[in-house]
């Protein structure tokens, strides 16, 4: 009774992950995507996330499908793992997972995963996931929402990434009161417990956005370090809340389905 009261107050329960199609050359990626697999089962969050089962996006789906089981409460009709499949898909995708939901295109998956889920993480990837990965950094510096972004650092992967921000702050490209709105660690279980910290509520405690935007040192090695100054976004206009709530779309076969103003979009990226 004590753990179901727990997982009800949580800041979070469905998290959305930003990985590869494909497994990387190096054991260490696809051993990341399974630990952050078994994290969340181990946390009892429910996994949102582009589709498909082969690379990464495969073992991750699959780690939290399996230890998971289907009987977890207030979950996606009983499953741990939502799938937003793309209409007319050329790739290969591989055996999927969950519960499947089909969408029109790239532009309405990333707008669904963002309304499915309450925080996003990023294991390693390519230019879909760097894509993804700096949408919902930027939509969180916009003000557009306020749903924690963490970085799985694997081995360093994302250690050039994390430099590159460095220079734009210092060159005056992004604001130093924004340079720190997502967290990284080098592992799945730091990452979780990083974006859980803010599930203190009120009442005498940090909200969880208050200590979540807390500013903190970057330094070399990229440890997380606390200042006592609120985070508070500086914006440069008045940004519109986006509404995650986008118009329902006809799921008829691939051959009905039209995305006007779009088109030459509809050869899919590999993430």
């Amino acid at each position: 009774m004590e753990e179901e009261k727990v997982v009800t107050n949580s800041r979070f329960r469905r998290v959305c992950v930003f990985c590869g199609s494909s497994s990387g050359k190096r054991d260490c990626y696809r051993d990341a995507a399974i630990e952050l697999g078994q994290e969340l089962v181990s946390k009892r969050l429910d996994l949102v996330y582009g589709g498909g089962g082969i690379g990464l996006m495969g073992l991750v789906s699959k780690a939290v499908h399996s230890g998971g089981g289907h009987d977890h409460t207030q979950s996606f009709d009983g499953q741990r793992v939502l799938t937003l499949l793309t209409f007319g898909r050329t790739q290969k995708t591989g055996d999927t997972v969950g519960e499947v939901k089909p969408v029109a295109g790239m532009h309405q998956r990333k707008a669904e995963m963002a309304r499915h889920s309450d925080c996003f993480i990023a294991l390693p990837g390519g230019y879909g996931t760097l894509e993804e990965l700096l949408e919902v950094i930027a939509w969180a510096q916009l003000g557009i929402h306020d749903k924690p972004v963490g970085l799985l650092n694997v081995d360093g992967y994302y250690n050039n990434l994390l430099t590159f921000i460095d220079k734009a702050v210092d060159d005056g490209f992004i604001k130093p009161s924004q340079r720190h709105i997502f967290v990284s660690a080098p592992n799945a279980k730091e990452l979780v417990q990083k974006l859980e910290v803010g599930q203190l509520e009120t009442s005498g405690s940090l909200s969880f956005l208050s200590f979540f935007f807390l500013p903190f040192s970057l330094g070399k090695n990229y440890e997380f370090c606390f200042d006592h100054q609120e985070y508070v976004p500086v914006h440069d206009e008045v940004i519109a809340k986006l509404n995650w709530e986008v118009e329902q779309q006809s799921t008829s076969p691939p051959a009905a389905v039209e995305v006007v103003g779009f088109k030459s979009l509809q050869t899919e990226i590999a993430l």
